[in-house]
């Protein structure tokens, strides 16, 4: 698609663990474009994970590149990749995204702290998600469907132009998984790109492209 805000070309990733090596990702190239929902899918151990750590600049690629909104995010200081991760990414990891000793809000306002254009406030993001009414919680006082609502809230609070979730549903039940997805959705909508690793049927159904991965490279 033309507008691709999300682009990545070759992505090559192995570890090594004394004479082992894994070959986690083997010239992995896709693209998202605004307004777009992919879903990226495979069984466990495929590089499904470490792909979306790689877009995210969370972990840097051994070999290719990662570009978002024009700006390239791999093989660059950490630092820098943190300041573009705060602009142009939002992410939601399987372990979360919330600070524990923070409140709903707090982690919201410690994202927005450094931004200089305007945002939606914290309480707006948290009425759109369906937990105003939790914003003085701890995470650890959520219940897993209200956890998955206020990490979403997270990663978006700063408009980002790329969404990437792993697994974004997790255990959720069928009606809060519902209400994750649409607000998802409501953000391609908004003109994001969104990338979604995921095992559920549910999160492939709402995409608009589904990639499969196998043993570090894209199937189908």
């Amino acid at each position: 698609m033309a507008d691709n805000v999300l682009w990545c070309h070759d992505l090559y990733r192995f570890y090594r663990s004394g004479d082992e090596e894994t070959l986690a990702l083997r010239g992995v190239s896709l693209s998202v474009a605004r307004g777009e929902v992919v879903a990226v899918v495979g069984p466990s151990g495929s590089g499904k994970s470490t792909l979306l750590a790689c877009l995210a600049g969370l972990d840097e690629p051994d070999g290719g590149a990662v570009t978002v909104a024009g700006d390239r995010v791999s093989h660059r200081p950490e630092a820098e990749r943190a300041r573009l991760r705060s602009r142009r990414l939002g992410v939601v990891l399987q372990s979360g995204n919330l600070i524990t000793q923070l409140t709903v809000r707090a982690n919201i306002q410690l994202v927005q702290a450094g931004a200089k254009a305007s945002r939606p406030s914290p309480d707006e993001l948290l009425e759109q998600v369906g937990l105003r009414n939790r914003a003085s919680a701890l995470p650890r006082e959520l219940s897993g469907g209200e956890l998955a609502r206020a990490g979403l809230a997270v990663a978006v609070s700063n408009n980002p132009d790329v969404l990437l979730a792993d697994e974004p549903t997790g255990e959720l039940d069928g009606q809060t998984e519902q209400i994750v997805l649409d607000l998802i959705r409501m953000r391609a909508r908004d003109g994001r790109g969104v990338l979604l690793v995921t095992h559920s049927p549910a999160v492939t159904a709402i995409a608009d492209r589904v990639i499969a991965l196998s043993d570090g490279r894209i199937t189908a």
